[in-house]
């Protein structure tokens, strides 16, 4: 499966932007079965979990962005997505899309957050 993200860019504090993510080879019926997520890597930090949502559509966030960020897919178009608001400074970071299983994240997109 290949991962493909966008939507990140640059945004005043307060802000707000969406993130898409596309699994492609993968036929739709097998990317229903799979959790989706998005993990993010601040400068100088590891990598996190952000949000995660499974194929039942239970989601789990990471509690700094509780009540910021809203995960969801459409499985019809084999994609996931990311809604921020009330973005912060503290927000900035690479954003990754991930599939689980089997543990596989794409490549990321910058969200760049201004004070």
């Amino acid at each position: 499966v290949q991962l493909q993200a966008s939507g990140g860019g640059l945004v005043q504090a307060g802000g707000s932007l969406r993130l898409s993510c596309t699994a492609s080879r993968m036929i739709t019926s097998v990317f229903n079965m799979h959790t989706m997520g998005w993990y993010r890597q601040a400068p100088g930090k590891q990598r996190e979990l952000v949000a995660t949502i499974t194929s039942s559509r239970s989601t789990n966030y990471a509690d700094s962005v509780k009540g910021r960020f809203t995960i969801s897919r459409d499985n019809s178009q084999k994609k996931v997505y990311l809604r921020m608001n009330s973005l912060e400074p503290e927000d900035i970071a690479v954003y990754y899309c991930y599939i689980s299983p089997p543990d596989q994240w794409g490549q990321g997109t910058l969200v760049t957050v201004s004070s």
